[in-house]
């Protein structure tokens, strides 16, 4: 047998063509983080849908009676039982940011576009800017700091 056929040889290119336990280590790590991440910007873009949902809907009945008064009870008695229900997460305040981000973004489209790239808490650094056209138009400025 020559020393290139010898089943030792043969043996030792088997081992070397399979990927190295830290190789096959770190793809799977990687796998599962880019998984996580995945999932991550889902959950983040159904809540920020659901928070434009609920804003848009208590918007219209608030806007439908026209009264301030009212408004303030019924986002304060949603909050209650919502927050009772759901957790502190559908308190007042957090009704009323929902409130504010369907009328600073009445357009779903430009909403849904922006929620590709944005999370909540950019959205609550937009919400405040009076000008739609910057709001709209610099999403990016939300995301830096």
């Amino acid at each position: 047998m020559s020393p290139k056929s010898s089943p030792s040889n043969k043996l030792v290119r088997l081992q070397s063509s399979k990927p190295s336990h830290q190789t096959l280590l770190g793809d799977v790590r990687d796998l599962i983080q880019q998984a996580r991440q995945g999932v991550a910007r889902a959950v983040n873009s159904g809540l920020v849908t659901l928070y434009w949902h609920v804003g848009r809907r208590i918007r219209q009945d608030i806007l439908r009676e026209k009264r301030a008064e009212y408004g303030k009870q019924i986002v304060s008695s949603l909050a209650t039982e919502l927050e009772h229900e759901f957790g502190r997460g559908y308190g007042e305040k957090n009704l009323r940011r929902m409130i504010q981000f369907a009328g600073a973004f009445p357009d779903r489209e430009i909403g849904v576009s922006l929620l590709r790239q944005l999370g909540w808490t950019h959205f609550l650094r937009l919400i405040p800017i009076g000008d739609p056209f910057k709001r709209d138009c610099d999403p990016e400025d939300s995301t830096s700091g």
